[in-house]
């Protein structure tokens, strides 16, 4: 018989939520369903997560043992910032920030959520 509700690829319209913290000074998150622990933000992600905290009126200093960071490919209500793809590079891809014009990189544990890299995010924090 078959499932038809057993997915094989990840969904590319999902939304996701992740709880980074800083260790090491950078945040890092950790998804067990994904096999991932400490998983950092580099590369200017952590500056742009700083950014988005900053926007939901969270100090990033209140919030070093976790927040909660929702994003998805499609924009959902109250997301307060946008990434844009901007290429491949050093085996991830290189995004920029509508609101900060900033630029971070995504490594591939992106493909873990998505089965290619989107070439739009959506994103909001908040505290738990």
């Amino acid at each position: 018989m078959f499932n038809i509700f057993k997915r094989k690829q990840p969904n590319k319209n999902a939304m996701f939520t992740l709880q980074p913290y800083r260790y090491l000074g950078q945040w890092v998150f950790d998804d067990e369903t994904r096999g991932l622990q400490a998983e950092a933000f580099v590369c200017g992600m952590s500056e742009i997560i700083d950014d988005v905290l900053v926007a939901n009126g969270i100090d990033p200093v209140d919030v070093q043992d976790g927040f909660r960071l929702t994003f998805s490919t499609t924009p959902f209500p109250d997301h307060t910032h946008s990434l844009t793809w901007d290429r491949k590079g050093e085996g991830g891809n290189w995004y920029h920030c509508d609101q900060t014009k900033r630029s971070g990189w995504l490594c591939p544990a992106l493909f873990l959520y998505y089965p290619e890299a989107p070439k739009k995010l959506y994103a909001r924090a908040d505290i738990f």
